[in-house]
């Protein structure tokens, strides 16, 4: 099987590029509409919904790896990094820390040049405590860099990549298209173009033993902030990790020739849905602020300490719902408290019961 790589000249990609003609104009509406609703919010409900962006993208980039961390974790991790000191718990996965520590230093650096030295900068904070790969090193192994699947003796391959001795050239030869290619602020064409042509030629160098997913991601939400000229509020990552089965198939069939159309379609397209998904972001992030504003004089701080860390979970919701046990452990206090404490806020309408007995649980009544 012959790959994009092993052609002359591979990254002269052929593309149609109307195919995203109405689409482009679809991601101008909603990426306007979403500017201008982030603008209307107070400064202090801006960080919150740039925090739960990039909790979102560290947690779900991470998620279609294999790779599995908590929220707090991740959480914590970009607060320390953003200097918010005083709101930072325990890091209990030091893998967190890394993905954490990327998410923001990729956002303060979305306007600077691309380099190799960034790239690889930036897989040494991915994976500093990785004890399998060498951060910030390209692969020089022998054996073929191969995309497999299947169980052992019925393995898949899905895709190899250039030889490791390949890889310096290629990638310089990456960071020269990439800053070749020119982009005005108001070319959205051209942005999402760009973007998705800078994921799909990343990939198929794969230059890293491991990382090269998160890394590619990462190259593409710092290529659309760049081209746009702002750091875009969306989470791509979360919208493939719906439908990643459909992601690597794109990816798979893009990789075996240099017409990649559909590639760029595909990805547009992923780019619009994760840009439309924001939105509700937004919007759950201004209904949280109100709903603190409006019930925070009726709570006391154990209350208060449990509502905000349901809210933590984002737009997905609190798994299971608060409980009495969770309450216990989340305020260190004991199951009569707890039990008084979430019947008080049942009747002030701050949440819903639902079951019964053991399996009785709380969800906040957003709709109050």
């Amino acid at each position: 099987m012959q790959y994009n790589w092993q052609n002359l000249n591979w990254e002269k990609f052929k593309f149609d590029d109307s195919v995203i003609d109405s689409l482009c104009i679809d991601f101008a509406l909603e990426t306007g509409e979403l500017k201008g609703l982030v603008d209307s919010l107070p400064t202090e409900v801006q960080q919150e919904t740039i925090l739960q962006f990039m909790i979102s993208e560290a947690v779900k980039t991470s998620e279609i790896e294999g790779e599995f961390f908590s929220r707090e974790d991740v959480m914590s991790s970009i607060k320390k990094n953003l200097g918010i000191g005083d709101a930072v718990g325990q890091i209990r996965d030091k893998k967190a820390q890394g993905i954490g520590k990327l998410m923001v230093t990729v956002r303060n650096s979305y306007s600077e040049k691309l380099t190799e030295f960034i790239i690889k900068e930036w897989h040494a904070i991915l994976m500093e405590y990785s004890k399998r790969v060498n951060p910030g090193e390209y692969r020089s192994g022998v054996e073929p860099m191969q995309i497999v699947s299947g169980s052992f003796g019925k393995e898949i391959i899905h895709f190899e990549a250039p030889p490791s001795t390949q890889v310096p050239a290629e990638m310089q030869k990456f960071i020269n298209w990439y800053n070749d290619f020119e982009v005005k602020p108001t070319d959205i064409k051209r942005a999402l173009i760009k973007t998705s042509i800078s994921h799909l030629y990343f990939e198929s160098i794969h230059p890293f033993e491991d990382g090269n997913g998160r890394i590619g991601r990462t190259i593409a939400k710092k290529c659309l902030s760049e081209s746009l000229n702002r750091p875009v509020l969306m989470s791509i990552s979360s919208t493939i990790e719906q439908n990643k089965k459909q992601y690597y198939e794109s990816l798979k069939q893009a990789q075996k020739t240099l017409d990649i159309t559909h590639w760029i379609l595909y990805f547009s397209t992923l780019i619009l849905e994760s840009q439309k998904n924001a939105k509700q972001i937004v919007l759950f992030t201004l209904n949280k602020t109100k709903f603190i504003d409006r019930f925070k004089k009726q709570m006391n701080d154990r209350q208060s300490k449990a509502v905000l860390k349901m809210f933590e979970s984002g737009i997905s919701g609190f798994q299971g719902g608060m409980t009495v046990l969770k309450y216990v452990s989340i305020n260190k206090t004991s199951r009569a408290t707890a039990t008084r404490d979430l019947q008080d806020l049942t009747i002030k309408n701050i949440l819903i019961p639902k079951g019964e007995g053991r399996n009785r649980s709380y969800d906040l009544n957003l709709l109050s």
